[in-house]
């Protein structure tokens, strides 16, 4: 099971005015990452882990919001609990996916597991109010494919004597552990597709791709999968490498393969950078913060300082990664705000955790803020500027709200907790 374009479905889902809009989830400073786009923005270009500048260029109508990683997280607590009530057998991959093996559903036919793929789907948009696509097969590979095909809100159910008929004609790409180098090499060979690659031999396989590693893809592409289905420990950290055809020297070109972050719902109190050279020679750096945060702004940041302390620029480079570590499930907001980054981001990636009413002279309200009024609750700022603020008064029960504008000193508006916007 994997929701649909979750984040930025939480927040259509907590802010009922942006229901069927393009959204955009990320920050919008000169380097801010998309972390989530809604499908009416990706029906513009726009997706996930693009720069924001380029998916807001893409699409200007756009709603553009920060990202509340305590919502998704909330959220995906209620799912998850719903999933473990329908399976003993559970193994959630990240904040938005899960693999499910059913007792019940063992050796079932197809109509019995539509009808359970049905039932789970439905649940889940009853009570949670999100939708998820289901992919359903003989094992966990194509039960992912089967899912990504399904999207969005759909049910993919793929019976054993039909996989490798919907295998053979996908790109080599759908397949676990082939990333743009592998592709690469199969392309070179000739090699597009699932089934050209199961039609192989194992040797050619092997003498290209390695040992283990050919002969894992070679059981795949036909359809063996023996991977189970079972819980994983908590995860140590995030990270992302990019391993390039050629060496490349150029910084930007460096740069924008470290923005490839893998967005875990958590915070990061660790950043560190790998660099790879073209004489096999890795160097490692880091820089850890004071606490943990999600701020994709500022740990992205973080990868760009050290990419020069690690190599001079020039230097001709053939690999680099970037890892997240010290995750927490919450984290702590700065204490001082940075002048220099209100200005170049106006719209917030952390937000404030139900924070003491601030005083008048120290109200800096941002678009995407959760606040909350004496008289008309929670809401969440539009925009604000020149001594006034617009507040939509909404959550995710109440409905599409209205909008209020007052004046920023206001003592009746104060800032309120990102979850009160579930409204549960």
């Amino acid at each position: 099971m994997d929701m649909d374009a979750f984040f930025a479905s939480v927040e259509q889902l907590t802010r009922p005015t942006v229901r069927g809009r393009p959204v955009l989830v990320g920050g919008l400073g000169p380097r801010g990452t998309v972390a989530g786009a809604s499908y009416e923005a990706r029906e513009f270009g726009a997706r996930s882990a693009m720069p924001m500048a380029e998916a807001r260029r893409r699409c200007p109508v756009a709603v553009v919001l920060p990202p509340r990683f305590r919502v998704y997280q909330a959220v995906s607590k209620r799912v998850l609990g719903i999933v473990r009530e329908v399976s003993d057998v559970v193994e959630q991959v990240s904040v938005d996916e899960a693999f499910l093996e059913p007792a019940e559903l063992s050796g079932a036919a197809t109509p019995q597991v539509e009808d359970f793929a049905t039932q789970l789907r439905a649940r889940v948009h009853r009570e949670v109010g999100v939708t998820a696509s289901i992919g359903a097969g003989s094992g966990k590979q194509l039960a992912k494919i089967a899912s990504g095909l399904a999207k969005p809100d759909g049910m993919l159910v793929v019976p054993p004597e039909q996989q490798l008929e919907l295998l053979s004609g996908l790109p080599v790409r759908k397949m676990w552990g082939i990333g743009p180098v592998t592709e690469s090499k199969l392309h070179r060979i000739g090699v597009q597709t699932i089934g050209e690659l199961a039609a192989l031999r194992l040797g050619d396989v092997t003498s290209l791709l390695g040992q283990a590693h050919g002969t894992e893809l070679h059981r795949l592409a036909h359809g063996i999968d023996e991977h189970p289905v079972a819980e994983r420990a908590e995860a140590k950290q995030v990270s992302a490498e990019t391993t390039f055809d050629i060496d490349i020297s150029d910084q930007v070109r460096l740069q924008a393969a470290g923005r490839r972050l893998v967005s875990s719902g958590r915070a990061a109190r660790t950043v560190t950078i790998k660099i790879r050279d073209s004489g096999f020679t890795t160097i490692s750096r880091a820089e850890t913060f004071a606490s943990a945060t999600s701020d994709l702004g500022a740990l992205s940041a973080a990868a760009r300082r050290l990419l020069p302390v690690a190599v001079p620029p020039g230097t001709p480079v053939r690999l680099v990664g970037v890892s997240y570590s010290g995750l927490a499930t919450s984290e702590q907001e700065p204490l001082f705000d940075n002048p220099a980054d209100r200005q170049e981001a106006p719209v917030p990636v952390t937000q404030p955790v139900a924070e003491p009413r601030m005083a008048p002279s120290s109200r800096h309200w941002r678009a995407g803020d959760d606040v909350r009024h004496d008289e008309f609750g929670h809401g969440w700022v539009q925009g604000a500027g020149h001594g006034r603020v617009t507040v939509r008064f909404e959550t995710a029960v109440s409905g599409r709200g209205v909008a209020h504008t007052f004046a920023t000193d206001d003592a009746a508006l104060a800032s309120a907790d990102p979850i009160d916007s579930l409204g549960w």
